[in-house]
C-alpha cells in the first residue's frame, strides 16, 4: 500500500509515544486511506484517497454502470 493520499499527498508521519512513566518510544501516525474507483483523467481507476478527501467532496466518483440489457435489441 502507497500510504499516501492522491489527492492531497497526506503521508505517514513519525513521532514519540510518551507513557505516563516518561518512557518514550519511537511510533507513527497512518492517514485514514479508503482505496475507491474515482474518475482521474476521464478514466476510471482506483486510488487510495485519506477520508478528509472524501469528506470534502475532492473526490469525483465514476458514474454507476447499467446493467440492463437495450430495449431495442430485445
Amino acid at each position: 500500500m502507497a500510504k499516501e493520499c492522491a489527492i492531497c499527498s497526506k503521508k505517514t508521519i513519525t513521532g514519540r509515544s510518551i507513557s505516563h512513566a516518561h518512557n518514550v518510544s519511537a511510533r507513527t501516525w497512518s492517514p485514514n486511506l479508503q482505496r475507491v474507483r474515482a474518475v482521474v483523467d476521464g478514466e476510471t481507476k482506483r486510488i487510495w484517497v485519506c477520508t478528509r478527501c472524501l469528506r470534502s467532496g475532492k473526490v469525483q466518483k465514476p458514474p454507476a454502470r447499467n446493467w440492463q440489457p437495450d430495449q431495442a435489441e430485445a
